[in-house]
């Protein structure tokens, strides 16, 4: 099996991290609400503050030199972004997009974020697991796109998606997937196109091995050994 680094979404990092669970930091920021295809920030922007989402849908991403857009990661309520401020990054190299029209994020100034990391040591912790879990899962992306084909990207994919999202259904003995991603979400995910992750999945469910609409997956069987 793969591991679990394509999404941390049953990690609350919103709950653990926001400065308003901390009494002499709570009036020091405040939520800021985006509008679909609204911009957090561009490519190039001052780093200076890390983000929270409190809810709704943020891409990250960039641009080649031909224009071509290349989305590093779509984020989701409890996720972070925008951490390589704290690592001392001066200017942005991504940019941030909202996705959906209820987006509501939570600002943090780097000093406030040293401040607390030196006041409270398992904020730290969270801080730098975050941090590493998150080097880790760019890594295993990119082994992903680089060395993996189109249908193999998309069963590594489900099978963590199954993971973050899944529910065993004893009677069935299947695993139901709830998730929040779109079609045009996943296959920007593992860099292929929405056309040829549509030709997988049917093939998948011809096989018998998922099922699935809109909103929900069904595994019906392990796709590691397909």
């Amino acid at each position: 099996m793969s591991q679990q680094l394509w999404f941390i979404e049953n990690v609350n990092l919103f709950g653990k991290l926001c400065p308003h669970k901390f009494k002499e930091y709570a009036s020091c920021h405040q939520f800021i609400d985006f509008k679909k295809n609204d911009y957090v920030y561009f490519s190039s922007d001052r780093a200076n503050k890390l983000f929270l989402i409190q809810s709704g849908k943020i891409k990250l991403g960039y641009y080649t030199p031909d224009g071509e857009e290349v989305v590093k990661a779509i984020l989701s309520k409890g996720q972070v972004f925008g951490e390589k401020a704290l690592l001392g990054q001066d200017t942005r190299s991504e940019f941030a997009q909202v996705l959906n029209n209820t987006t509501t994020v939570c600002p943090i100034d780097v000093a406030t974020l040293h401040n607390l990391m030196r006041d409270n040591q398992n904020f730290a912790l969270n801080i730098y697991k975050f941090i590493n879990y998150r080097i880790k899962k760019l890594e295993r992306r990119l082994e992903i796109l680089m060395f993996k084909d189109c249908k193999t990207r998309v069963t590594e994919f489900l099978t963590d998606l199954s993971k973050d999202f899944g529910v065993i259904n004893h009677k069935n003995k299947s695993i139901e997937i709830e998730h929040p991603y779109t079609q045009k979400d996943i296959a920007n995910l593992i860099g292929a196109s929405r056309p040829s992750l549509n030709i997988i999945l049917n093939e998948l469910k011809e096989q018998g091995q998922i099922e699935f609409t809109r909103t929900k997956i069904i595994l019906k069987k392990d796709l590691s050994v397909s």
